[in-house]
């Protein structure tokens, strides 16, 4: 059912998806996803510091299962390390389909490593 909690927590970011989004195969283009992907976990880092941070590598990239126009898609966010000046997010995509059924669906999942920069884009401690 749409309403329940998942077992993730709450989310970073929330979207519903639209038709502008689309590839010729009519679901969601993978690159959308990525770029929301890459906000939430600039969301997660911000809660470390109030800093910049820039995105420097992104692993383990699964793309599980399309999404689709009219999805309302969750961006699940941990922090699973905490270094001097970058932080690893773990993020985890799910897609609750539109219509009657609420299918909660993982469509996604990756790491991705944050840099807290300055105003020169040079790295610096999150921590000071």
């Amino acid at each position: 059912m749409e309403n329940e909690q998942s077992p993730l927590g709450e989310p970073a970011i929330r979207v519903s998806m639209m038709p502008k989004d689309t590839n010729h195969a009519g679901t969601i283009f993978g690159g959308v996803i990525l770029s929301y992907l890459d906000l939430a976990g600039a969301v997660e880092a911000r809660k470390h510091a109030n800093k910049l941070f820039v995105t420097v590598a992104m692993h383990g990239v699964n793309f599980i299962a399309p999404v689709y126009v009219g999805d309302l898609v969750s961006f699940y966010t941990r922090t699973q390390k905490l270094g001097r000046t970058s932080i690893t997010v773990d993020i985890v995509v799910e897609a609750i389909r539109e219509g009657g059924s609420g299918e909660r669906v993982r469509v996604m999942e990756a790491d991705v490593v944050y840099v807290a920069v300055d105003e020169n884009r040079h790295p610096v401690p999150i921590k000071e």
